[in-house]
């Protein structure tokens, strides 16, 4: 069985992955969610990725999963550890010498919000949370998780992604069909010029961890049997 390091995304907390850590605990793996310290303005990425080393301690069999901004720690402690695989989900995939804060320009993120709101009507992008980040969500799990939410260190966000490369074991990428923030068009070419990969897919939005968190557990023991993800 394996341990599943789910890494969490800007200003969120451990507890954001509680329903999947139940479901994968249920199928007997181990699980490591830790709260990043995303607030502290003397964490940085290395400090970040320390806390997450420092969590999983002497576990074995690896599968580190990154959440949106968590794409950025990842492959960090992807990097680090012998891991079995590293899972980007609608995450963020750095390029050497980026810095989080210009990722946003260097992906054309932008223009793809706009062309995907275009043809939905406005509702990719939109002010409000509910409609853009937590659609699908049920209203009480997203009032908590937004009452949870935390700030976000802009130190890690200027601090330069130090690996020459993306690690090199299996990669995955895992998109939500539903995501209104990272649209699906996006993340699909995302995934191919950054990681040379074709996007697996599942129904949910940006945090599927709380609209379809079974899907989501079975999408990621998936990529164990099969070698790839799939929704």
């Amino acid at each position: 069985m394996a341990t599943f390091v789910l890494i969490h995304g800007a200003g969120d907390v451990g507890r954001s992955w509680c329903l999947v850590e139940e479901r994968l605990r249920a199928r007997g793996h181990d699980v490591v969610a830790p709260d990043l310290p995303c607030e502290d303005e003397d964490a940085g990425l290395a400090e970040t990725a320390d806390a997450v080393v420092e969590a999983i301690g002497g576990r074995e069999n690896l599968v580190v999963v990154g959440h949106s901004l968590g794409g950025f720690t990842a492959p960090l402690v992807a990097d680090r550890l012998p891991a079995l695989a590293l899972v980007y989900l609608a995450a963020m995939v750095p390029a050497p010498g980026e810095r989080a804060t210009q990722w946003w320009e260097n992906t054309g993120y932008a223009a793809a919000v706009a062309a995907q709101a275009a043809r939905d009507g406005g509702l990719t992008g939109h002010e409000d949370p509910y409609v853009s980040f937590y659609n699908g969500v049920p209203r009480g799990l997203a009032e908590e998780a937004i009452a949870r939410s935390r700030g976000q260190s802009s130190r890690f966000m200027d601090d330069v992604w130090s690996l020459p490369a993306q690690p090199s074991l299996p990669t995955r990428f895992l998109l939500c069909r539903d995501d209104r923030f990272f649209p699906a068009d996006f993340l699909r070419r995302v995934a191919r010029e950054r990681l040379g990969i074709t996007a697996g897919e599942m129904p949910g939005c940006h945090c599927a961890m709380l609209s379809h968190p079974r899907e989501l557990a079975e999408a990621l023991e998936r990529s164990l049997r099969t070698g790839t993800v799939t929704g």
